[in-house]
């Protein structure tokens, strides 16, 4: 129980750092400024939509993935520790990180690109979701899907009580706060990259 918990908190805190439900209000804001609400609320749903199915898809096939491409899980994670970290360094430092670009689109495809993919589904949070997923049996995967689908809702109602959220946060907060997502991401990366090499070293003996 105690594991399953802890497996929780993880994946919980992991997805909210990467995710960063306000910093993507504020782009989410932005890229949709010309629509009025009922059109904001379609392109919320259907980026969060395709942004779960994409997750749930490397969430489930995760191992099927792994031996059909031949990669191993202490690979996984050192790819995916690069990844994160790069994304919460540049956090950390008031930057945009080129993995979460969110760049321009029309009002009809924004919902798949720039929001699902890469904003919300991007490289940082499918390598998040396989190494939390992959590793563990059918309980870590439920545990796994169940927090994003809780993440995605959080993210929702961000997004359509968008410009109502940022006005509380402010700007200084919302810097605040993507900083200290940017620390976590950070320290998650550096976590993933020790496991990873902890991983591989007994790979390498025996070959």
């Amino acid at each position: 129980m105690n594991e399953g918990f802890n497996h929780l908190l993880a994946v919980f805190f992991g997805y909210f750092a990467i995710m960063n439900p306000l910093a993507n209000t504020a782009v989410f804001v932005g890229l949709t400024g010309d629509l009025d609400d009922g059109a904001r609320r379609v392109v919320a749903r259907r980026s969060l939509l395709i942004t779960f199915a994409i997750v749930f898809v490397f969430a489930a096939l995760g191992k099927t993935l792994f031996h059909f491409f031949g990669v191993t899980l202490p690979a996984l994670r050192i790819a995916g520790a690069i990844l994160v970290f790069v994304i919460g360094y540049h956090m950390l430092h008031g930057e945009t990180s080129s993995l979460h670009d969110h760049g321009k689109a029309s009002a009809d495809d924004m919902a798949i690109s720039p929001l699902a993919v890469p904003l919300l589904a991007g490289p940082g949070t499918i390598a998040t979701t396989m190494s939390f997923a992959a590793a563990g049996d059918w309980l870590s995967i439920a545990i796994t899907v169940a927090v994003f689908a809780l993440m995605c809702l959080m993210t929702y109602l961000c997004f359509v009580f968008g410009e109502s959220v940022l006005a509380r946060v402010g700007a200084g907060g919302l810097k605040i706060v993507t900083r200290l997502m940017g620390l976590i991401l950070a320290v998650i990366g550096v976590q993933m990259g020790i496991e990873g090499v902890a991983g591989a070293l007994p790979l390498l003996r025996a070959g």
